[in-house]
């Protein structure tokens, strides 16, 4: 797979940035309607996501409420200041910490027990993936706990530069057009290659298109 934007994968992500800013009021509009999604929700509950947790692209907040059963605290990062205003009336800011941040330029002020992120990974281009899990690391204790849930799902009309290409191209329900990175990820070639960057994490597929990863660093 090339890689995302090529040489002009920094503005690829700025534009990233402002889709997500921008599909903010209506991003529920355009969940998936498949299923395997209960399944994610069970095995987080399974997970534990227990103690200081730090949750990367936090979106809406659609997680967020989950972790809060388990966690003693959560900190939230988002790019996006309209995603954390709706995250924060959803769930509070009771044991929340709302940071708004773009995680390819962000650095943690702390280190947490768990790190999670939802529908986030595949939206990390192909270069940024060993970097990205570095940030990973720098952010857990050295027993730290990683949990995420993703989908490789990609529509035809999406794919604006063919299969190869980890750009896509997402509309909001006005029609408006942007680029965005989607990398479909699948299971067991994700497994292999966070074994390959030091990671041992279980990746599970679901009935749906979805999946789900559980694990520490080696």
């Amino acid at each position: 797979m090339k890689p995302a934007g090529g040489e002009s994968s920094k503005e690829l992500l700025d534009e990233q940035v402002v889709y997500y800013r921008a599909v903010a009021p209506e991003y529920e509009k355009h969940f998936l309607p498949f299923s395997g999604g209960s399944e994610l929700s069970e095995a987080l509950d399974a997970f534990r996501p227990t103690g200081s947790v730090l949750e990367l692209a936090c979106g809406p907040g659609t997680w967020t409420a989950q972790l809060l059963r388990h966690a003693v605290d959560v900190t939230a990062v988002d790019a996006s200041p309209e995603m954390l205003a709706i995250a924060s009336a959803r769930v509070g800011v009771e044991r929340v910490r709302f940071v708004t941040a773009d995680l390819f330029r962000w650095q943690p002020d702390r280190r947490y027990d768990v790190v999670f992120f939802g529908f986030w990974l595949s939206h990390v281009p192909p270069e940024r993936f060993a970097s990205f899990w570095s940030l990973v690391a720098d952010c857990l204790k050295p027993d730290g706990r990683v949990f995420f849930v993703d989908d490789g799902y990609r529509t035809a009309d999406e794919l604006i530069e063919g299969e190869r290409s980890a750009t896509i191209e997402r509309r909001l329900t006005d029609g408006t057009a942007y680029r965005i990175v989607k990398v479909p990820h699948r299971p067991a070639d994700l497994e292999r290659q966070l074994d390959r960057i030091g990671w041992r994490i279980k990746v599970h597929p679901t009935s749906g298109p979805f999946f789900w990863g559980a694990g520490s660093r080696a």
